[in-house]
C-alpha cells in the first residue's frame, strides 16, 4: 500500500511540474488571442467584433500581414465585413437578391490595407495585417443562417493563424464571460452579449 501511495504521489509531483513548466513556457513567449464578442441579434443571426490581441512580447506580425480561418459547425455565411474580407466568396447561387459576402464552410479572412475608406473601416483595422506585439487587429462580421439566442447559437471551431514564415497552433473555442466596454468618456458601461476566446501559440518558424 504504501508503495502504491508513493507512486501516485510521484506521478502527482511529475505532472504538476509539467502543467508549471508548459504554463510558464506560454506565458513567457506570450499568445495571439483571438476574441469573438456577439454584440447583436439579427433576423438570422449576429453581428460580431472580431478582435486578434499579439501578446507576444519581441514577436511582430509582418506585411503581407495575417490570416484567419475557422470551420462553421451549421451553414452558416457571412452576409458582410468591416474591416476585414475573405479571400473567396464561394457558391451563394441558392440566395437570391442580396448575395452574402461568402458562403465557404471553412471561410479565410484577410485584413484591409491602411488606405480603406473611412466607410469601411472599424477601430483597429485596416493595418495590411501587420500586427506588432502589444496591439490588436480587429474587424465586424454580420453571420447569417445561425442561432439568434445564447442557447442556440453555434461556435465557430477549428480556427488557424497565420503569418508570414510563422506557423502557429491555435486551441478550442472556449466560451468566456462577456467581454466589458467603456465608453470614450468613461461615463457608459456595455457588454457584449458573448464571447469566445480562441488561444494560438506560435509553434515553428516556416
Amino acid at each position: 500500500m504504501e508503495s502504491l501511495f508513493s507512486a501516485m504521489i510521484v506521478l502527482l509531483l511529475a505532472s504538476f511540474s509539467c502543467f508549471t513548466s508548459s504554463e510558464a513556457l506560454t506565458s513567457s513567449n506570450g499568445n495571439i488571442t483571438i476574441k469573438w464578442d456577439l454584440m447583436n441579434w439579427t433576423p438570422d443571426g449576429y453581428v460580431a467584433v472580431v478582435s486578434a490581441y499579439n501578446y507576444q512580447k519581441q514577436r511582430s506580425i509582418p506585411s503581407p500581414g495575417w490570416k484567419m480561418s475557422w470551420r462553421w459547425t451549421r451553414k452558416e455565411v457571412i452576409w458582410s465585413m468591416v474591416g476585414a474580407r475573405t479571400t473567396k466568396q464561394g457558391d451563394c447561387s441558392m440566395f437570391k437578391g442580396n448575395s452574402p459576402h461568402s458562403c465557404i464552410n471553412k471561410p479565410t479572412v484577410v485584413d484591409l490595407p491602411p488606405k480603406t475608406p473611412y466607410n469601411q473601416q472599424i477601430a483597429n483595422c485596416c493595418k495590411g495585417g501587420v500586427l506588432k506585439p502589444g496591439l490588436e487587429s480587429a474587424f465586424q462580421i454580420s453571420v447569417g443562417k445561425a442561432g439568434t439566442t445564447v442557447k442556440t447559437v453555434g461556435m465557430p471551431v477549428n480556427f488557424m493563424f497565420t503569418a508570414p514564415k510563422q506557423q502557429y497552433l491555435c486551441g478550442p473555442t472556449k466560451n468566456v464571460r462577456p467581454t466589458t466596454f467603456i465608453s470614450a468618456d468613461k461615463r457608459r458601461m456595455t457588454r457584449a452579449l458573448m464571447t469566445w476566446n480562441i488561444i494560438c501559440v506560435f509553434n515553428k518558424a516556416t
